[in-house]
């Protein structure tokens, strides 16, 4: 919910809108349950991975808001950033939830919403952490690079992931680190990020392409899966100034290994840029892009408004000489009929 009419309201919508967004949303939100028990401060690592304690969670980071004041930042930044094995180091988990939940709470200046963050991050807390807390994982690559999409073209031509699995989803996400972790590795290392800036200029529009330019015209869906790519890519770009600079490489590599798991566990679908820098977007700008997410077909879909809003943002940001986002908006809100890549 908060996804969706964060990325309305910045967008501009009209109240009727964000009423209408509530509507739909609230309906299809799940009720809470009870947690089998409290969490503590004492104990409050002890449940990380439990989704049953999801309201336990939220209640005691809460508390901890009270406690502190109600700033919310003093709260982040205890349990957020600080300790052994830090919950920043997970902000991947959960398809990236946690990571794009925060990046609302500080677009918005939200602390009702950063405590959220902080419970997803919690409950959905897994193995993929160990890749940051752990340096051993990160190794010098003897094929560096400073070009996601250059990398990601190797890991589509790479056999080794070839009887990964017949059907994509998240589903091949633990097999593929199971089965092909060293491979999966070495191409997380293979970005070597010297130029963070430009880097992650760069990373950004790979996270547009990768959802843009594997889309036939013509075809049924987006993938649902690679959307997450690019929706996380916008909330490490809203939180990249405004946390400690000590985060930031840390943040974006984390960032980077979701992608390539992502990518590879949607079964590697082939980048065609051309057919994003050669599209004919027949005179639609960007005011057209908005009103299709504000009041196209598919303005109550949270995945569509935001991910129009990424990229939108992303030109912002890097400036679109070349039109590449716009091409990359205009195609993607004039053929957008539904989400796919779940798999049979």
């Amino acid at each position: 919910m908060p996804h969706l009419l964060g990325s309305a309201y910045l967008l501009g919508a009209e109240p009727d809108h964000l009423n209408s967004i509530y509507d739909k949303e609230s309906k299809a939100l799940e009720p809470w349950h009870d947690s089998p028990g409290e969490v503590s401060s004492h104990d409050w690592r002890d449940y990380l991975g439990n989704p049953k304690y999801q309201r336990a969670y939220l209640d005691f980071f809460e508390d901890e808001l009270v406690l502190n004041g109600y700033d919310w930042h003093k709260v982040l930044d205890k349990y957020l950033l600080k300790g052994k094995e830090p919950l920043i180091n997970n902000l991947i988990s959960g398809l990236g939830h946690p990571l794009i939940h925060l990046g609302y709470a500080y677009e918005l200046s939200s602390r009702e919403i950063a405590m959220e963050a902080l419970s997803m991050a919690s409950v959905s807390y897994n193995f993929m952490h160990k890749y940051l807390d752990n340096p051993s994982y990160t190794k010098p690559s003897a094929s560096g690079t400073q070009s996601p999409l250059g990398i990601l073209c190797r890991v589509q031509q790479d056999s080794r992931f070839d009887g990964l699995s017949t059907q994509p989803g998240p589903g091949n996400l633990e097999p593929l680190f199971e089965k092909h972790e060293d491979a999966v590795l070495e191409y997380w290392n293979s970005w070597q990020i010297s130029d963070p800036t430009k880097q992650f200029q760069a990373s950004q529009m790979a996270a547009a392409a990768l959802l843009v330019a594997p889309h036939e015209p013509g075809g049924n869906s987006y993938d649902f899966f690679i959307v997450h790519i690019l929706t996380t890519s916008h909330a490490v770009r809203i939180l990249l100034p405004l946390l400690p600079v000590n985060i930031h490489v840390p943040l974006v590599r984390q960032w980077w290994l979701l992608t390539i798991a992502v990518y590879i566990a949607q079964l590697r679908p082939e980048v065609v840029l051309t057919s994003v820098t050669d599209y004919d977007r027949k005179g639609r700008g960007w005011s057209w892009v908005d009103k299709q997410a504000m009041q196209g077909e598919h303005a109550l879909d949270p995945h569509y408004v935001k991910a129009v809003r990424a990229i939108k943002t992303a030109a912002e940001t890097w400036g679109d000489e070349d039109e590449f986002y716009l091409k990359a908006a205009v195609r993607f809100a004039d053929e957008f009929d539904g989400w796919g890549g779940f798999g049979s």
